[in-house]
C-alpha cells in the first residue's frame, strides 16, 4: 500500500543537498563477522528490522518543482530489496591486517559512487571471503538519518548470546559529552518550525544551566552566570573566527578517499593511563589520535600545529526507541586537537581540558539551532554557509561506545565493527573510534590527494597507543586495603 509522501526535515535538505564530488554524504559503515552467514537470513533481517520499521529505506527524496518550495520523501514505486543489495567475494587471502587490506581496497572503489536519486538512497554489500570470515558493508546517504541514529538501526540487526535483539551499541552518544534536551516534533521542514526547534535546544540548554545556578549560593551563583555568559560569547567567537591553520593534512580535496584500520586494541591499559590524569577513555583516545597527528606532521616535514576537527553530539533521548522517520537530530562541536604538543601526558592532559571545556560550554545547543536552519536557505547561499564552518576543520571525528559482550547476526559472532561520517567543503581527513568487547578499533578515511599515506598515519595512532598503555602500566595503582583485624 502506498503512504502519502511526507515532508523533509531541514537538517535533512540540507545533506541531500551537500553532495559533491570531492565529498558524498554517504555515512560508510562495515560490520565484520567471524564466519560467512546465510545471506538468505541476512536478508530476512534486513527486511523485518530495518524496511518494516523505518520507512525512509524504501522511499525516495522528491525536489521541490520551483525554486522554494518544500522537499518530500514519497515511497518508490518499484521498491525491490535485491536492487540495493550487491553480493562480491574477496580472495580470501590472509588473515588480520592482510585480510583487512583487501577489504579496505574493496571499499575505497565504492565511496566515489553517488546514488540515483530516483530510487531510495542506500545500499549494503555482502562480502564473502574476509579472511575466514566475511563482511556488511553498508552506504547509507545522510539525509535518511544522522550516523548516530544510523548505528542504532544497523546494529539492531545483532543479537546477544541469548538470540534477544537489540542496539549493539548504547548509549548512542558519539562522545562522554552530555545529550542535549530537545522537544518538539522530528522532521519539521519550515523555516519557522527549524528556527523553533534550535531555539527550543537553546532555551531548554540554558534554562538547565540557570537551575543549577540558582541552586546554589549568592556569591556562588553570579560567578557561575557570569562564566556561562563569557562561555557563551566565547563560542559564538570561537563558531565565527576558528581557523584550521595549514598543515600536512591540508589542501584541497580530491574525489579518491582512503580507509584503513587498527586491528582491536585492548582497553584496560588506556584506561589505566586515563586514571593516572583523571582523563576518561574518550580523553585517552582523541589524545591518541592527536599524537599521530603530531608525530605526521613531524615525519611529513612540518612544524606540527593543533588541528580541528568536529565532533557529533547526539541530541535525541537516550532512554526512547527511535522515531519512524529517522532523520538528522546531532549538533557538531569544535574540538582542536592537541597536536602540537610532543608529550603523551601533555597531549592527554590538554584533551581532557578541552573536552571538559566542551562539555560545559553551550556550543552544541548553538551549532544545533545552526544546522537547524540552513537546510532552508538558498543551495547558493547553503553552501557558503557550510563551507564557511566546514573548512574550520579538518574532518569529522566520531567515538561509539559499544557493548562489552560479543553480539550475532544471523547467528554468527560480529569481530568488529566500523563507521565512518561524511566530510563536507576541505574536509581531508576523519577518524571514527567503535569500542566493542572490551576492545577499541581507530579508522581513518583520507583524502588520496592530500594524505596519500594513511597508512604511515595509522603506524603513528598504533605506537601512539602502545605507548599510553606503557605508561599506564608504569604507572602508581591504587594501594591494597589492610585486611581488618578481627
Amino acid at each position: 500500500m502506498r503512504r502519502a509522501s511526507r515532508r523533509m526535515g531541514s537538517a535533512d535538505v540540507l545533506w541531500l543537498t551537500m553532495d559533491r564530488p570531492t565529498n558524498l554524504m554517504v555515512i560508510v559503515s562495515v560490520v565484520m563477522l567471524e564466519s560467512v552467514p546465510d545471506w538468505d537470513r541476512v536478508l530476512g533481517l534486513l527486511r523485518t528490522r530495518i524496511l518494516e520499521p523505518y520507512p525512509v529505506f524504501s522511499q525516495r527524496p522528491r525536489r521541490p518543482r520551483h525554486t522554494v518550495g518544500l522537499y518530500r520523501w514519497e515511497d518508490d514505486p518499484d521498491f525491490d530489496l535485491e536492487r540495493h543489495v550487491v553480493r562480491t567475494t574477496l580472495s580470501r587471502k590472509g588473515t588480520g591486517a592482510e585480510a583487512d587490506a583487501e577489504l579496505q581496497a574493496y571499499i575505497e572503489e565504492q565511496l566515489p559512487r553517488p546514488f540515483d536519486q530516483t530510487r531510495p538512497l542506500w545500499e549494503v554489500h555482502l562480502v564473502d571471503g574476509h579472511g575466514t570470515g566475511a563482511a556488511l558493508v553498508f552506504r547509507i546517504h545522510h539525509a535518511l538519518a544522522d550516523g548516530i541514529a544510523l548505528t542504532r538501526v544497523l546494529l539492531g540487526l545483532t543479537e546477544d548470546a541469548d538470540g534477544v535483539p537489540g542496539d549493539l551499541v548504547g548509549p548512542p552518544a558519539t562522545t562522554d559529552l552530555p545529550t542535549l534536551p530537545v522537544t518538539g516534533p522530528l522532521g519539521e521542514s519550515a523555516s519557522t518550525g527549524a528556527v523553533a526547534s534550535g531555539l527550543r535546544l537553546a532555551r531548554a540548554t540554558t534554562r538547565s544551566a540557570w537551575d543549577r545556578l540558582r541552586s546554589k549560593g549568592a556569591r556562588a551563583a553570579v560567578t557561575d552566570a557570569a562564566i556561562l555568559t563569557l562561555r557563551t560569547g566565547q563560542v559564538v567567537s570561537d563558531l565565527l573566527l576558528t581557523t584550521n591553520p595549514a598543515s600536512a593534512v591540508g589542501g584541497v580535496p580530491g574525489q579518491r578517499k582512503r580507509v584503513v584500520w587498527t586491528q582491536p586494541l585492548p582497553l584496560p591499559g588506556l584506561k589505566q593511563v586515563g586514571r593516572l590524569v583523571g582523563a576518561t577513555l574518550n580523553d585517552v583516545l582523541m589524545s591518541a589520535v592527536a599524537g599521530a597527528l603530531h608525530v605526521y606532521q613531524d615525519e611529513h616535514g612540518r612544524d606540527p600545529v593543533d588541528l580541528v576537527t568536529m565532533v557529533p553530539v547526539n541530541v535525541r533521548p537516550l532512554d526512547e526507541p527511535l522515531p519512524r522517520e529517522l532523520g538528522n537530530r546531532f549538533a557538531l562541536v569544535f574540538l582542536r586537537f592537541p597536536s602540537r604538543d610532543a608529550t603523551p601526558l601533555g597531549r592527554l592532559a590538554l584533551s581532557k581540558a578541552r573536552m571538559d571545556w566542551l562539555k560545559a560550554s553551550p556550543e552544541a545547543a548553538l551549532t544545533f539551532a545552526l544546522i537547524s536552519v540552513i537546510g532552508r536557505f538558498p543551495a547558493a547561499i547553503e553552501r557558503r554557509v557550510v563551507d564557511f564552518f566546514a573548512n574550520k576543520a579538518i574532518g569529522v571525528t566520531t567515538n561509539v561506545a559499544g557493548p562489552r559482550e560479543v553480539r550475532h547476526l544471523a547467528g554468527v559472532p560480529v569481530t568488529g565493527v566500523l563507521g565512518w561520517v561524511p566530510g563536507s567543503g576541505r574536509h581531508t581527513l576523519g577518524f571514527c573510534i567503535v569500542t566493542y568487547d572490551d576492545a577499541v578499533r581507530i579508522g581513518i578515511m583520507a583524502d588520496e590527494s592530500v594524505v596519500p599515506d594513511p597508512e604511515a598515519l595509522l603506524v603513528a595512532l598504533e605506537d601512539e597507543v602502545a605507548l599510553l598503555v606503557r605508561i599506564g602500566a608504569a604507572g602508581p595503582t591504587a594501594p591494597r586495603r589492610r585486611p581488618r583485624r578481627s
